[in-house]
């Protein structure tokens, strides 16, 4: 292997700087891989993020294209596994469900901190000239992991390993090392649909094709704007994230739960109720989640998702805490309040709820959220 290391020893090195997965996939050019975006792309499946999603597709399609020196990339994966299903929380509809991923420190720090480490001893063992990558560039993780033989892309479209199960986090360094590349061990999916047949939105409109407009992760963590009022019931009390196709797949039954340290689950978010989080105003919304990829979201967003959990919550001592939400200083979380109490409240105290209220709202939107409540309850 050209590069002065083998392939052995970049393994090592990957394990010794904190990585539970090491894989190598060629830097060439992959004409299905590009077809496949376009075709993602062009079926509006990028949905808010498609400025971030289009821009440069060609990039994100090739690596020789985003880096014309690059010859190899390395891709990482660190474990994450969750000690217990995390499907179990969606039962306590009075508490906020937190995809694993983000109740802990952002691996985004985590992860680019180890990657620059890494990519710093590889070259002063094994020269050349590196880039590091963990969603902060035109860098698609996932095919590229699936190249590299850390797994192979389920019918959900996220990466699956047979040793890991549906939880890596994805990272990679692109590198001038021409290095021998692994074997794409192929997929094991079979006839198993069972990722597919669990998504509360049914946001697969076919096998290995995501539509976030669709999918609850997406919509509460990314989406900036109001959620459809027909897709609002599926949500259950999933505030941050949604983890449905990932907790089901039989794969995870080789995952081994995940023990970095630096990583670990911040015992603090562990069943925050619904009615703690709508009380939160801005700084108290930073201090409860600093550090955590939540706190990236924003204050206003994740309150929209927390009333929205309140109104799936069923529960009419939760009426108070929705109601103080109407005088929320943001439309977004005042317009799913009126959601929330439309769901909780006898139809004749809502109605004259709305009476009284409507006359002070000046955003059109919530009023809208207003008519469309009282006509749904007519």
């Amino acid at each position: 292997m050209r590069g002065g290391l083998t392939r052995d020893e970049l393994e090592a090195l990957a394990r010794a700087h904190g990585f539970d997965a090491f894989g190598i996939a060629p830097a060439t050019s992959d004409a299905t891989r590009e077809a496949r975006l376009k075709d993602w792309l062009n079926a509006g499946h990028a949905a808010d993020m498609a400025d971030w999603m289009a821009r440069e597709p060609e990039k994100r399609a090739q690596p020789e294209n985003l880096w014309p020196e690059v010859r190899s990339v390395l891709m990482l994966g660190t474990n994450y596994a969750p000690p217990e299903d995390p499907l179990a929380a969606l039962a306590q509809r009075d508490r906020a469900y937190l995809s694993p991923y983000a109740a802990r420190k952002d691996y985004h720090d985590i992860i680019k901190g180890r990657l620059k480490t890494l990519a710093q001893a590889i070259v002063k063992r094994g020269g050349g000239a590196v880039k590091v990558f963990v969603d902060t560039a035109p860098v698609m993780e996932k095919p590229l992991a699936a190249q590299s033989a850390l797994g192979w892309q389920g019918k959900h479209s996220v990466l699956v390993s047979r040793a890991y199960g549906n939880w890596l986090f994805l990272g990679a360094i692109y590198t001038t090392l021409a290095l021998e590349p692994d074997t794409p061990e192929g997929d094991h999916c079979g006839s198993c649909r069972a990722c597919l047949d669990a998504c509360p939105t049914k946001a697969f409109p076919q096998p290995y094709v995501l539509d976030p407009r669709a999918c609850i992760a997406y919509l509460t963590i990314e989406h900036k704007g109001v959620i459809d009022r027909a897709l609002r019931p599926a949500f259950g009390n999933r505030v941050f994230g949604c983890d449905d196709c990932l907790a089901v797949c039989p794969w995870n039954k080789f995952a081994q739960t995940a023990h970095d340290a630096k990583l670990a689950l911040h015992e603090r978010l562990e069943g925050l109720a619904l009615a703690d989080l709508a009380q939160l105003d801005d700084a108290g919304f930073r201090t409860l989640f600093a550090g955590t990829p939540i706190k990236r979201t924003g204050r206003d967003r994740v309150l929209r998702n927390v009333m929205i959990a309140i109104g799936n919550a069923g529960d009419a001592a939760l009426i108070p805490v929705a109601e103080a939400r109407l005088a929320d200083a943001a439309p977004l979380v005042r317009g799913m309040a009126v959601w929330a109490l439309s769901r909780l409240m006898p139809k004749e105290a809502f109605a004259a709820l709305a009476e009284s209220r409507l006359r002070a709202e000046m955003d059109e939107s919530v009023r809208e959220e207003w008519a469309q409540a009282l006509k749904e309850q007519a």
